[in-house]
């Protein structure tokens, strides 16, 4: 099979993953894909409970923001049930409970709020000033560059088949502790196409806000999530959906870290698009501590 058509597959198992099976009105099922993971990504099930909270509201309501926290982690092995609450249905705005249920319990809990379209003020922030993709390493250039002599977890996750493409501005943070920093810029672009549909392409930037995130909280320390030393995990997610966007291109994805404390890490992201316009803002808050030794 082709680079390309591996790709194309990749991106396919994605929008599969998304897309629900309904078994009661407000009950969904979701399932994962076989990779080898020890539990389910987290951006997974951001990207599956928002799509079950879309199959309960109105066709011309979207979503315009999303709080979300992860309790245990998800097993691969068995489907997820997504359980929607309608907690409200008004003339503007609709907002939705969505619980996530494996083995009898919840493992991860969301409150989604959807609006209907309407013209207002308009401001956002400036789009910093990076290099484009075209001009950064692409991953087969970071493998041969520097994945040779890197650590096995390393390697293993730069060569996963995987549905997004990510091209760091940077990538000195990932293989070298010797410049600590409390940000990162990261393009990321899909692999193969999207339906032109809202609600898979709300879901699937869900799914992509979740990648690389919490590393933003790392690299100001010198680190990274390659490091076996530390425990990291998502705690919780935040998210909100400014404009309308095609994933057809790439995005960069600008991140920081404003503290770190308690073993915890807060960061938060900007997604643009090529042309500057900011599509969605990203909060989260991950585990990052640091093993006891044997």
């Amino acid at each position: 099979m082709s680079r390309e058509n591996e790709r194309q597959t990749a991106m396919q198992v994605v929008l599969a993953t998304l897309d629900l099976e309904t078994i009661e009105m407000n009950l969904f099922r979701g399932n994962s894909p076989q990779v080898g993971w020890q539990r389910v990504f987290g951006g997974q099930v951001i990207g599956q409970a928002l799509m079950a909270a879309q199959r309960t509201v109105a066709d011309e309501r979207f979503v315009h923001s999303l709080h979300a926290y992860f309790m245990l982690p998800g097993d691969p092995a068995v489907p997820i049930l997504y359980q929607v609450d309608r907690l409200r249905d008004g003339s503007s705005f609709n907002t939705r409970r969505v619980l996530a249920i494996q083995h009898g319990k919840a493992i991860f809990a969301m409150t989604v709020s959807f609006q209907i379209d309407e013209p207002g003020f308009e401001h956002q922030s400036e789009m910093p000033q990076v290099p484009a993709p075209e001009e950064l390493m692409d991953e087969e250039q970071i493998k041969e560059r520097y994945i040779a002599n890197a650590p096995e977890n390393v390697r293993r996750y730069w060569e996963r088949k995987r549905a997004i493409e990510i091209r760091p501005v940077s990538l000195d943070h990932y293989f070298s502790r010797s410049q600590p920093s409390q940000r990162q810029d990261i393009w990321v672009r899909l692999t193969g196409p999207v339906p032109d549909d809202r609600l898979y392409q709300n879901a699937v930037l869900a799914y992509l806000s979740d990648m690389t995130l919490i590393d933003a909280a790392l690299h100001a320390h010198g680190t990274s999530v390659f490091d076996q030393g530390l425990q990291v995990a998502s705690l919780d997610h935040a998210m909100w959906f400014h404009r309308p966007f095609k994933l057809d291109d790439w995005l960069l994805y600008t991140q920081d870290s404003p503290s770190a404390s308690g073993a915890r890490g807060l960061a938060r992201g900007s997604l643009f698009t090529r042309s500057g316009v900011l599509i969605a803002s990203v909060a989260q808050e991950g585990l990052i501590r640091k093993k006891a030794n044997d």
